[in-house]
């Protein structure tokens, strides 16, 4: 199911022609021979309709609440008040990020409805599927990547292992017993998950969710021994004591948490994985909207306040052209093709 939730500009102004223009063209229409007027209507059907015309979509990946959400939400507030319309936020979870995917790649390519396109929903879930629902590529247009953050390894308290190696430890005595969320098969928490344990030859069991909330409620409670997630959203549970972080899973420590050590310091080297979030649209944007989208992007993403609200939750601005988003996906097809191939993932 979709929630969606509008968030409007501050100001109040509108594109459109000022009503003085209007004015001035009423009179000379009247003082026209009757042959111009006859041309007036194919004149005035030649320019394009301007940018936005009306209400903007943006399609999230992710239930209300959790960390992409939150970020979508600030970074809409801002596109808003710079396109001078509306952005409604359209949440539709489930599938690995490929149900907002499909929605996304239907609409009308006319800039009206954009998706926050995700690693799992572009390369990691398509890869899982035998029959992938779209191609990244060749279904959307990219605009900007807008962020990354890399994973950390939360376990629940009652998991009595205080670092990666007596974790590893624990799980080979208890095959099968240890639990780990994830937001459903293809995720980037699944696949960090899955390589984590297939590197190590753990038997660990896979409990999906549908949102990083629902997850972290259930972690808190012991419902679920492991996660890998992003963010911050479960440091504050970190410092009361609910929960017990382990380590972070890019190959340098994180500068919001250094004191965090990476996997590859733990005693997995080479484990790498820092998830991106970027802005797409269908297949067929036109150019002019493209550029203007990712102007627009880019100055949002160098304000230093959104910044500094974007590192309060552990993530690290990253606009670029549309050209270097696209050659991301392209670079991490083959990659994460490999990756799963090497781990033993077999499409379903």
């Amino acid at each position: 199911m979709s929630v969606t939730r509008s968030v409007r500009p501050n100001s109040t102004r509108r594109s459109g022609v000022s009503p003085r223009l209007v004015l001035a063209s009423v009179m000379a229409a009247s003082l026209a021979p009757v042959g111009a007027i006859a041309l007036a209507p194919a004149a005035l059907a030649q320019p394009a309709e301007p940018y936005p015309s009306r209400v903007v979509r943006l399609i999230v990946p992710r239930a209300p609440g959790g960390l992409v959400d939150v970020v979508a939400r600030g970074y809409a507030q801002h596109l808003a008040e710079r396109l001078g319309q509306s952005v409604v936020i359209d949440n539709r979870p489930g599938a690995g990020g490929t149900v907002a995917g499909e929605a996304a790649m239907r609409a009308t390519p006319d800039g009206h409805t954009l998706f926050v396109a995700t690693q799992d929903s572009q390369v990691l879930t398509p890869l899982l599927r035998n029959r992938p629902p779209y191609d990244a590529l060749r279904d959307f247009t990219q605009v900007s990547l807008l962020f990354t953050t890399p994973l950390y390894l939360f376990v629940h308290p009652s998991v009595p292992a205080q670092t990666v190696k007596e974790l590893v430890a624990l799980a080979r005595t208890r095959p099968g017993k240890l639990t780990y969320a994830s937001l459903g098969g293809g995720s980037t928490q699944h696949l960090a998950a899955e390589l984590f344990r297939s590197r190590l030859g753990l038997d660990i069991v896979h409990i999906p969710y549908k949102s990083t909330s629902q997850a972290l409620v259930e972690q808190q409670t012991g419902q679920v021994d492991l996660n890998f997630t992003g963010g911050t959203s479960h440091f504050p549970f970190v410092a009361t004591g609910k929960l017990r972080v382990l380590a972070s899973t890019g190959l340098r420590r994180s500068q919001l948490h250094p004191t965090v050590p990476t996997l590859d310091e733990s005693g997995v080297p080479g484990f790498d994985m820092e998830p991106w979030y970027g802005l797409s649209g269908p297949a067929r944007l036109p150019a002019a909207i493209v550029a203007r989208l990712n102007r627009e992007t880019t100055a949002i993403l160098q304000l230093p306040s959104v910044r500094d609200r974007f590192a309060a939750d552990g993530l690290e601005p990253r606009p670029t052209t549309p050209a270097q988003f696209d050659a991301r996906i392209r670079a991490d097809l083959p990659l994460w093709s490999k990756t799963m191939r090497e781990a033993g993932f077999k499409p379903e």
